[in-house]
This record gives structure tokens, sequence and C-alpha cells, in this order.
């Protein structure tokens, strides 16, 4: 579950990771003093939870009724950058809205994924090859497969019981996971040359969402021996040449290893989390280019200043790894994301990688959904209000 009350500990010990994290931030000094703690604030009361809310719950009406994002058997396309962030960020801000249940959008947005996981044979991929060329229908089958395991096994979390349509979501995943050859262990992935999730290598984001996915089922789901070997195999994908991988892959390594065992070494975990460290800007975010390799295809630069997408993923995942709020780079990055929420929206700014576009418009928003998922999630997550 993508929760902010789970400590680390559950899955690594006590002795294990926060206490690397400890020694780690002791060793780069960017941890800090007692006086400091006392002083740092995660500063996570001062931002409009409801605002946050309405907009994350605004897009998603949005997207499942936009003519793009339709597909076969009155359903929609599930999206990396609007979709994903949304489900797995609007559950937690049910505590401080004082609500019982899914909102109408998360709800149908569920029905949504359990309708195509149970007509898995039966619906169109996303994109099918007939009409957008080979070999488009499996990376849609590939990606599909991924976020519905994900989004449903994160609903299964909160409630704390597997589903049958999650179990299904799986036997779909699993069914679909190369077993062989270069990418064994992973799965196909669409690719549009369209950075960060649908470039070069962005096969290993999804690598990571399906690792993260196994390790947060409840019914210790990551443990069944049926699927042991498929666990195996993608455990060995993503560990291998790791350190050598962009940071925004590495980024999802780390996110991936606090929900699914033995996936980073104690080594890899403390390279990662001090060269996240290394690139905080001054205003304490983070930049999106920075974390990658990518080029953009008009030939322009990206804009290299903090954005809300890599200041909210990095700093949710650092939190996940053990990294205290109170913590001087954390609280920092907190710091930007209550200053940087759009007081009248309620989103978080974002831009895109590959070309211009109007903030505003339907299709400038789409890395602002992105944005707005992340920043809810790293912001509850150091929400002592949510313990």
């Amino acid at each position: 579950m993508i929760s902010p009350t789970e400590s680390p500990q559950k899955r690594h010990g006590p002795s294990t990771l926060t206490s690397l994290i400890c020694l780690l931030g002791i060793s780069l000094g960017f941890w800090p003093s007692p006086l400091e703690s006392q002083t740092l604030s995660p500063r996570s009361a001062e931002w409009d939870r409801a605002a946050a809310a309405d907009y994350l719950d605004g897009r998603q009406a949005w997207w499942e009724t936009w003519p793009v994002a339709e597909r076969d058997h009155e359903t929609s396309c599930v999206s990396c950058h609007t979709t994903l962030p949304y489900a797995l960020a609007r559950p937690t801000l049910r505590p401080a809205l004082g609500e019982t249940g899914p909102s109408i959008p998360e709800e149908h947005l569920l029905e949504d994924i359990e309708k195509r996981v149970a007509l898995w044979n039966e619906v169109d991929p996303f994109y099918p090859d007939q009409t957008f060329g080979l070999p488009k229908a499996s990376e849609s089958r590939g990606v599909e497969a991924i976020l519905n395991a994900l989004i449903l096994s994160n609903r299964d979390a909160h409630k704390g019981h597997l589903t049958s349509e999650t179990r299904e979501a799986f036997e779909n995943l699993w069914k679909l996971q190369f077993t062989r050859g270069e990418g064994s262990g992973a799965w196909a992935w669409l690719y549009f040359d369209l950075a960060p999730w649908e470039s070069d290598g962005a096969a290993y984001f999804g690598a990571a969402l399906a690792a993260v996915a196994v390790g947060i089922a409840p019914d210790e789901y990551a443990t069944s021996t049926e699927i042991q070997d498929r666990v195996g195999l993608l455990r060995s994908y993503l560990q291998q040449d790791s350190q050598d991988r962009p940071l925004f892959d590495r980024v999802m390594f780390l996110w991936a290893s606090t929900e699914l065992q033995d996936l980073m070494t104690r080594e890899q975990q403390q390279s990662t989390i001090a060269d996240i460290v290394r690139l905080q800007n001054s205003d304490g975010g983070w930049s999106l280019p920075s974390l990658g390799r990518w080029e953009r295809p008009d030939g322009l630069s990206p804009d290299p200043g903090s954005d809300g997408y890599a200041t909210g993923l990095v700093t949710f995942v650092l939190q996940k790894a053990g990294v205290q709020p109170i913590q001087e780079n954390v609280s920092r990055a907190l710091a930007w994301l209550v200053q940087k929420q759009d007081p009248t929206s309620g989103r978080w700014p974002s831009t895109s990688l590959n070309r211009e576009r109007d903030p505003t418009s339907d299709r400038g928003l789409l890395m602002a959904d992105a944005a707005t998922g992340f920043a809810v999630l790293a912001l509850t997550q150091a929400d002592p209000s949510n313990e």
C-alpha cells in the first residue's frame, strides 16, 4: 500500500535500511543535529488538501471522458501521467478530509480497471497494431498489465485483503513477463519517444512499478510459492547494471526495494540516496531533466528548474526509504512543495520534457497531474496526522 504510516522496518528489519540511512546521513553531513531536528519541520499542515483532492478528482473525471483516452467496451486508457498518480495518491487524502470511501472518480476508475481485467481476452489493446503499427499491441498489453495490477493491489492494500479481481490482474501480468533473452524479467513497454515514461529504457520504470505492485499486495502475496520463479526473474532484471542506470531509474528501484524484499544491497541504497541528495537544487526541489538522459525532439533544453513531479517523487521515495521528514534535505523539499501548490487550482507545476505546451491546457496539465499526485504522496507521507 502507498501508505503514509508504514515504516521500512516492516520489511527490512530495524537494523538494516533505517540504520543505514542514519549512518549515511552522518557520513554525508546532511543529517540534522539534535538542535536542528527541533527546528526543522515538514510543514505538512500548511497545504490545501481539499484543493488537491478536487484537482485530482476533476482531472480524472476529465480523463475518463476525453475522446483521446476512450477505448472499447466503454473503457478508457490507464495513463502513467494522470491515472496512476491519481490512483496512488487520492486514497491518502481520505483521513484528513474525513472521507469514508473512494470518491466518485475513484470508483469509476476502479470499476473501469476491473472490467478490463475481467474482459482481458476480449478488450482491444490500448494501441492496436492495426492502427498504430507493430509492436504497439504487445507494448500496450505490458503497460496495462502492470498498471492494472498496481492500482488494484494498492486498493486492496488499503482494505487489507487481496481480491479475486486483483489476483486475476496478477495472472495477466505474469503471463506477459519475458522469461528469456535480454529483457528477461521485464515486460513489453510503450515507446513513443516521449520522456520520461514512453522513451528508451522506460521498460525499467515499468518493471519497478511491477515490483511495487507485488510488494504491497496483501495476504503475503509476494511470498506465494507459485510466483517465486517470476519474482526471481523480476529481481534479476532490476538488479542488472542498476548502478549504471539514470538516476530516475535508480529512484524507482529504490522505491521498489522498500516494498519488495531482497532487491537492493546496502551499498546500492547508500549510493542512490547520496546521489539523489547531491542533485537537490538550492531552493529545496529537484529538476526532472537532471534525473535522466533525455533529449527533447525539438533540440531545445528542458527547463532546469525544480518541478513538482521530480520533487514529489524523490521526496516520497526518500521517506519510503527511511529518511525522516525532519531531515534537512527532506524538510526543505517538503517546504518547497507546500510553497509551490497553486492556491487557486490546488495543483503543482511541472513541465514537459518533450515540447513546449500551454501549462493551462488539457494536454499541458498532464505533467501537472503527475506532479500533483506525487506531491500529495510526499506530503501525506510526512503528515503526522495520518499516523
